[in-house]
C-alpha cells in the first residue's frame, strides 16, 4: 500500500516542496512550503502529464479524468486536480495544509507521475465569469511544477 509521495516544485524564482500523506479513509493530507512567490493566493493544481520537458507547459491541462468542469476544492463536482489556492505571505512563502478526499495515492485517479503546478495568480474556482473560470479557474502563468513521486519513507 502506498501511503506516501512527494513533488520538489522548480520554477524561475519559486521553489518548494510538497508531501502528499494517506490518512484515515480516502483522505490525502497535502502539506509543504513553497518561497519565491508573490504575496497573495496562487492556484495550486495537480496537472495531467508528469512531463516537465518543456518546463510546466508540457504537463497538460489540470488532472480532469471524469470531464467535469474547473470547481472549488470542496466540491465533488470538480476537477480530481483543483485543489484550490495557497497564500503566500510577505515573505513571498506559502505553508501548504490541504486535506482532500479526491485525490488518491493509488488506483485508477492516481496522481502519482502527474505534475503539481503553482500559479502567478488566485484561482477564481469556477467561479469568476471569466472564459477560462470552467477549465482553469483563471490562474495565469505556471510559476513552478514538480512530478509527484512515491516517497521513500
Amino acid at each position: 500500500m502506498l501511503d506516501k509521495a512527494v513533488c520538489v516544485l522548480q520554477g524561475d524564482k519559486v521553489k518548494g516542496t510538497i508531501f502528499f500523506e494517506k490518512e484515515a479513509g480516502k483522505t490525502i493530507k497535502v502539506t509543504g512550503e513553497v518561497s519565491g512567490l508573490q504575496k497573495g493566493l496562487h492556484g495550486f493544481h495537480v496537472h495531467e502529464f508528469g512531463d516537465n520537458t518543456n518546463g510546466c507547459t508540457s504537463a497538460g491541462a489540470h488532472f480532469n479524468p471524469l470531464g467535469l468542469d474547473h470547481g472549488p476544492q470542496n466540491s465533488d463536482k470538480r476537477h480530481i486536480g483543483d485543489l484550490g489556492n495557497i497564500e503566500a505571505g510577505a515573505d513571498g512563502i506559502a505553508k501548504v495544509s490541504i486535506k482532500d478526499c479526491l485525490i488518491q495515492l493509488e488506483g485508477p485517479h492516481s496522481i502519482i507521475g502527474r505534475t503539481v503546478v503553482v500559479h502567478a495568480d488566485p484561482d477564481d474556482l469556477g467561479q469568476g465569469g471569466h472564459e477560462l473560470s470552467k477549465t482553469t479557474g483563471n490562474a495565469g502563468a505556471r510559476l513552478a511544477c514538480g512530478v509527484i513521486g512515491i516517497c521513500k519513507n
